[in-house]
C-alpha cells in the first residue's frame, strides 16, 4: 500500500462521523439522505465527510436511476488491516519473548528460594 493511500485511509478513519458512516455502509449501500439522517449536521457537512471517504477509496458512488447510493469499498480497509497486522505480529513476538524471559527468571528465583530454605534447614 503506498504511504499516501495509508495516510488517506487513517485520516478518513480518524473522524467518528466518518467511522459511523462506514459502519452504516457495512450493512448495505445508502443514499446521502439516509447517511445524513442520524447526524445533527447539514447535508453539505455530510457531503464533505463523504468526499473524504471517497478520496481515501473507502466508499464509492453508484448510480440507480436518480439515486447515487454510496457503498463501502473493502480493499483500503483490508490493506490498512494488513499493515497493522504486521505490527501486531512483531509486538506479539516481543511479548512471547518477554513471557519466556519472565518464566526463566521465575524458575531461577524459585530454585534460589529452595536452596536458601535447604541451607537454612541444615544449619
Amino acid at each position: 500500500m503506498p504511504p499516501e493511500q495509508l495516510d488517506a485511509t487513517f485520516a478518513a478513519l480518524a473522524d467518528p462521523t466518518r467511522r459511523a458512516i462506514l459502519a452504516r455502509l457495512a450493512s448495505g449501500e445508502a443514499s446521502v439522505n439516509e447517511l445524513a439522517a442520524p447526524f445533527a449536521m447539514s447535508q453539505p457537512a455530510i457531503s464533505k465527510h463523504l468526499k473524504v471517504l471517497e478520496r481515501a477509496g473507502l466508499i464509492s458512488r453508484g448510480r440507480d436511476a436518480q439515486r447515487r447510493p454510496r457503498r463501502l469499498e473493502a480493499k483500503p480497509l483490508a490493506e490498512a488491516t494488513e499493515w497493522l497486522e504486521n505490527y501486531r505480529r512483531v509486538l506479539e513476538g516481543n511479548f512471547q519473548r518477554l513471557d519466556a524471559l519472565l518464566d526463566r527468571m521465575k524458575i531461577k528465583g524459585n530454585k534460589r528460594e529452595r536452596r536458601k530454605r535447604d541451607i537454612g534447614d541444615h544449619q
